[in-house]
């Protein structure tokens, strides 16, 4: 008796061990395949089916500077996205106009009917200004251009700022704005003029300060992604002429000494080329995925 109790006993250890092992398998064994793409499926079935993206702003948005003629970052951005999210259709539309201040891209929203009416549908909104209106006050300080100058015009810039995307806002309540920053083209060529970047990195800071009070909107710093080029940078340009006279080699050694800065544009060495464009890119991507419970949901 004493014998059947004790085989008694193994067998319900016997049967409680198993029973045990088989939850735990039941619990840690990956769900099968079906289960997995219902879910994969629902979230795809939440996303818009068309997603409206309207670019403001000036050079940047334009593409200047993009030797391929594409468009520069939007052309990139929307097929990236269109990478991500293959199945859902993008509609972009590029309303960058080179040379224009945020005053003059705020007197072209407030005049174009047109434009309006894309920003007021768009699912999300993309902008670059603010390196036209520093340019203007660099030209008006050329022989006197310091820190404190610069902060002086400060406050009426943060004024057009903020009238600008008062008025984005008022066209479109919901959409997120991402707002690109501006960039120091002259770094690698005039590093030691420490007062440059200096007042780059205040207008920027200016810039964000207003893009911070608003709803839904996104400042996207890019100095750091384009003034000193890639990891890659190329060397310093050199001639090979030979034989050279004084003065010739007097020329040849200040051309010697001009850095190429290899994410900027071989023509004007001052906007984006392709790669560049890829860097802001990649930059935005990087915001717009984070963020897009705001633009990609349906509602």
């Amino acid at each position: 008796m004493k014998k059947i109790r004790q085989f008694a006993i193994i067998i319900g250890i016997i049967a409680i061990v198993g029973l045990a092992t088989w939850i735990l398998l039941a619990v840690a064994w990956p769900k099968d395949d079906s289960t997995i793409s219902s879910k994969e499926n629902t979230t795809v079935q939440s996303y818009k089916s068309t997603v409206r993206y309207v670019a403001l702003g000036d050079s940047l948005t334009e593409g200047i500077g993009d030797q391929t003629n594409q468009g520069g970052y939007v052309s990139i951005l929307t097929q990236d996205l269109k990478d991500q999210y293959p199945t859902v259709t993008f509609e972009d539309q590029n309303a960058g106009v080179a040379g224009q201040r945020s005053d003059q891209i705020l007197a072209r929203v407030n005049k174009d009917e047109t434009l309006q009416e894309a920003l007021s549908q768009a699912d999300f909104i993309t902008m670059s200004f603010g390196g036209n209106d520093l340019m203007k006050v660099i030209q008006q300080n050329i022989f006197s251009l310091s820190v404190k100058k610069v902060e002086e015009k400060q406050a009426a810039y943060q004024k057009q700022v903020e009238e600008l995307l008062t008025k984005i806002r008022e066209l479109n309540p919901q959409a997120p704005v991402y707002i690109i920053g501006i960039y120091n083209p002259f770094y690698l060529n005039f590093s030691a003029i420490e007062e440059m970047q200096t007042i780059v990195d205040d207008w920027n800071q200016a810039t964000e300060t207003i893009v911070k009070k608003q709803s839904e909107m996104y400042f996207i710093p890019i100095n750091d992604l384009l003034y000193k080029g890639t990891e890659d940078q190329a060397v310093e340009t050199t001639s090979s002429l030979e034989g050279q006279t004084s003065e010739s080699e007097a020329t040849t050694n200040v051309i010697k000494d001009v850095i190429e800065n290899n994410v900027l544009s071989e023509s004007d060495k001052f906007h984006p080329n392709k790669i560049g464009y890829q860097l802001i890119g990649k930059a935005l991507k990087t915001e717009i995925i984070k963020t897009k419970s705001e633009w990609l949901i349906k509602e």
